[in-house]
Formats: structure tokens, sequence, C-alpha cells
């Protein structure tokens, strides 16, 4: 039996060669690639929280919610605005992209542009999970009792950001591409067996 190239090692390293490029590019785009992030915080919170959020809006790479929130006791003393940094959250989409160009299957864009549009509710999973576990539990008893979250919804929102940080931002880009890519995997295990 001829000896097969070591094809997983190969793949690996191809992985590797392109993610620094991809990450540049995602830093350097950022503005433009959390934009549809944006529009579905903005509908997310027009419908699900329109009493506690006024509006989202995105500089940079950064998501600012402007509240209607008070930061303490005095009634005219402004509102609360959270910030959250949209990069903490979006970091798989270099991954993904790096993952599809090792690849070299044909049809790649196509497969570039559907990995984005899976990751783009994973991304405003993540940053809505982060801004309310910011109102509703880190920043202390006088902002956080005007969300009227009961203590069993700052568990779910605990949840939430554990899972929009944790395992959102590099599960969902891995399994988009494993899903993508089914028969580039069997003949990689077929090669290798």
């Amino acid at each position: 039996m001829p000896a097969t190239p070591a094809l997983v090692p190969r793949f690996v390293i191809k992985v590797l060669a392109w993610l620094p490029p991809a990450f540049a590019l995602w830093y350097f785009t950022a503005p433009v690639l959390l934009w549809p992030v944006q529009l579905v915080l903005e509908t997310v919170c027009r419908f699900g929280f329109a009493d506690l959020v006024r509006g989202v809006e995105l500089s940079g790479a950064a998501f600012t919610f402007a509240t209607s929130l008070r930061p303490g006791e005095a009634a005219g003393a402004g509102t609360v605005t959270v910030d959250v940094d949209g990069l903490l959250y979006s970091y798989g989409l270099p991954f993904l992209a790096a993952l599809i160009l090792a690849a070299r299957e044909p049809g790649w864009p196509r497969k570039l542009a559907l990995g984005y549009a899976v990751l783009v509710p994973a991304m405003a999973w993540g940053i809505l999970a982060s801004f309310l576990k910011t109102v509703a539990i880190a920043s202390g008893p006088l902002v956080a009792s005007q969300t009227g979250f009961s203590a069993a919804q700052r568990e779910v929102i605990a949840f939430a950001y554990q899972f929009g940080t944790l395992i959102l931002p590099t599960v969902t880009p891995a399994v988009a591409w494993v899903l993508m890519h089914r028969r580039l995997l069997e003949r990689l295990r077929d090669r290798s067996a």
C-alpha cells in the first residue's frame, strides 16, 4: 500500500497560515462586518426590551446601548449607557474564514457568506447577553433594581452570557464548517484509514 501524504497535518498548517490574514482583515473591517449585528440587536431590543433599551449604536467595533435606566436615585442625573466590545463576540468569523479557505473547496465564497449569515445571530446573542448581564447583574443594586428582572431571570441572563461568551464564538464556526464540509471530512477519513 503506497504511503498517503499526511492530509490532516497539512490542513492544520493551511488553517494556521490563513489565520493571521483572516484576523487582520476581520479587525480592520469589523465596523462593516458588525453592522448587520447592529440591525439584529436593534430589532430584538425594539420588540423584546423596548422599555429598557432606547437605542443601539455601533462605533467602530463597540456597541453602545442607550437605556432608560437612571444611574442612581437622583431623578435628573441622566441615563445609563452600556458599551460592549463586538470583537469579543465575533472572533469566530476569522476562524471560520481560515477553515473555509484552507479547505480549498469549490464554492468557498458562498460558504463564507453562508457561514457569516449563521454567525450573525450568534454574535448578536453574545453582545445582547453581555449588555443584559451588565445592567441586571454587574451594575449594582440601584441600576439592577430598575430593570425589573427577577432572580430566576437573572440566572437565565447569567447562563445566556456564559453561553454567548464561551460557547457560541468558538463552537458555532466549527459546527458551521463541519456541516458545510462533510464531503471533505469523509475524504480525509477515507484516505487516512
